[in-house]
């Protein structure tokens, strides 16, 4: 019951920005141009906006003119004034939180967060709840579970704004924030837990508790496949807490947690689950109604695979949901851009930058955002298609990362990133390979992994050192510790691996004169080329 009500509460504040959203969708163009007018006006007096002209400026194209495309690295300067104290950077509401993500050179970007970048979520999370509610009324009565991200570990650099977010639900803000924690399946206090076992075992408790959950919001579907997966094992001790209560693992438990999953015995439910299938999530909860995760890009093959195991729940894939900017949203059975919410431009195959209503059916593009968060012309490196309309405003589907990115499991492995990381490698040893690429790879089992091809006798740690390198990444971490991504691996050439990696390329379709060594191949084949098994 009162998770029906906060639900209800949370809809009801919802709906107009979803009628707003409704209203943009037949006009993005005006929507568009109303938000650049409105971010351009107010960092105006910014040191940002100072710099380049934000007061004379009158239209997009002097935007466009003045203003130029960007990446994290030409923001970087600018946030690192933010971290010192520094007030009016990149906007003249002050910067609230940095956000965590990660980065293509680097081992994370910090993305500002202010109160109107939160109101610009906000406009396109309203109205995905609102038509996920149209759609399957039915998930605004019970409990919803929504992936908790952990806690971020104390970090050595110093900021006078505070990193990242206490609680997930921190995102909504304002009285949604508690609507929204009002219905969640397991608490919140779970980003605690330091050790995935203990995470997932826990997550597991809160969940066969709630016989009436109907929503799961996952990132990857693989995280939810692998917390599945984790429950025969621990069945009969996981009923046991379920009838006796409270929970039978509280001593590796941190005291918050303890106090949050504590709960009285419930002896009728143990017995549902009694008679239940630990391989069957529907008799486990048979209201679960909806499934939302990540279904583009590399994420299809696991997408399959959930619905496979959940075959009476609608799997719904995200739109294309960034830290940096939410681009496009799932709404009528489609994913249109959010164009109540940022700025956007996309750049066609000739690098000329469109504006959302001039997009194409069928054609491909890379993203770039203007948010009230403080990205100005942002190149997110993400690869868009277009995919049909609704009224006016084109529908997204997700491909992948631009450049050379690998991104199996949400790691947003960049080859830059890895290139450093493997260069700090060799110098903290002292060794160079004649040949080194990672690149993905999936066993008999359909688990993946990162394996370093390499030519050369390695010495004994590179393979260790150079995972503790890429876990400077955060994403990356986080898909280790998970267990979505499985050991980093070590591949040995004995000789000719260039050779090698040539003529694989060339049987692709590269002209010779264009091939180059890679730190990084998204390719998962490259076993058999280099000698081994396929």
């Amino acid at each position: 019951m009162k998770a029906a009500i906060a639900n209800c509460a949370w809809l009801a504040t919802s709906i107009p920005a979803w009628m707003r959203f409704n209203r943009a969708l037949h006009d993005p163009e005006k929507s568009q141009r109303q938000i650049l007018r409105r971010l351009l006006t107010s960092n105006a007096a910014s040191a940002y906006g100072r710099a380049y002209g934000f007061g004379e400026i009158r239209s997009y194209e002097q935007f466009r003119e003045r203003v130029p495309v960007v990446e994290y690295e030409a923001l970087e300067p600018w946030v690192a004034r933010i971290v010192r104290g520094e007030q009016s950077v990149l906007t003249v509401e002050p910067v609230m939180r940095l956000l965590p993500t990660s980065g293509s050179t680097g081992g994370r970007k910090l993305i500002p967060f202010t109160a109107t970048f939160q109101r610009e979520l906000n406009a396109a999370i309203g109205p995905w709840i609102v038509d996920l509610c149209r759609q399957n009324p039915s998930i605004a009565l019970g409990p919803a579970y929504w992936s908790i991200s952990p806690a971020i570990p104390a970090s050595a650099e110093k900021s006078a704004v505070p990193v990242g977010f206490d609680d997930d639900s921190a995102y909504v803000g304002g009285l949604r924030r508690r609507f929204v924690k009002a219905s969640f399946a397991v608490p919140s206090a779970l980003r605690l837990v330091g050790d995935v076992e203990s995470s997932r075992y826990v997550t597991l408790l809160c969940l066969l508790r709630q016989r009436e959950l109907r929503l799961v919001s996952v990132w990857h579907p693989s995280f939810l496949t692998l917390l599945l997966d984790a429950l025969p094992a621990w069945w009969d001790e996981l009923l046991q807490d379920v009838e006796r209560g409270g929970c039978a693992r509280t001593s590796v438990l941190p005291p918050e947690v303890r106090c949050a999953v504590d709960a009285p015995p419930n002896p009728q439910r143990a017995r549902e689950l009694h008679r239940a299938d630990p391989v069957d999530a529907h008799t486990l909860w048979p209201r679960l109604r909806i499934v939302s995760c990540w279904g583009d890009g590399q994420a299809t093959i696991a997408l399959a695979d959930l619905r496979r195991r959940l075959p009476r729940a609608v799997v719904q894939p995200k739109g294309l949901l960034a830290t940096e900017a939410f681009v496009s949203i799932p709404f009528c059975g489609q994913h249109p851009v959010a164009v109540a919410s940022h700025f956007y431009e996309f750049t066609d195959a000739s690098g000329e930058p469109r504006l959302a209503h001039e997009l194409r059916a069928g054609e491909i593009y890379e993203v770039i955002v203007t948010t009230a968060g403080g990205l100005w012309r942002y190149r997110l490196g993400d690869l868009v298609e277009v995919d049909g309309f609704i009224a006016a405003t084109p529908s997204l589907r997700f491909l992948g990362r631009g450049g050379s990115v690998s991104d199996l499991c949400g790691e947003k492995l960049a080859e830059t990133f890895v290139t450093r990381a493997t260069k700090t490698v060799c110098a903290s040893l002292g060794f160079v390979p004649r040949f080194a690429m990672l690149a993905p790879e999936v066993d008999a089992a359909g688990s993946w992994n990162y394996t370093l091809f390499a030519e050369g006798e390695l010495p004994r740690e590179f393979t260790a050192r150079l995972d503790e390198e890429l876990r400077k990444n955060p994403h990356y971490a986080l898909c280790r510790d998970l267990s979505q991504l499985g050991p980093l691996r070590c591949f040995r050439i004995a000789s000719g691996a260039y050779d090698a990696f040539c003529k694989a390329s060339f049987n692709a379709g590269q002209r010779l004169g264009d091939i180059k060594p890679q730190a990084l191949s998204s390719r998962t084949d490259w076993r058999g080329h280099f000698g081994g098994s396929p």
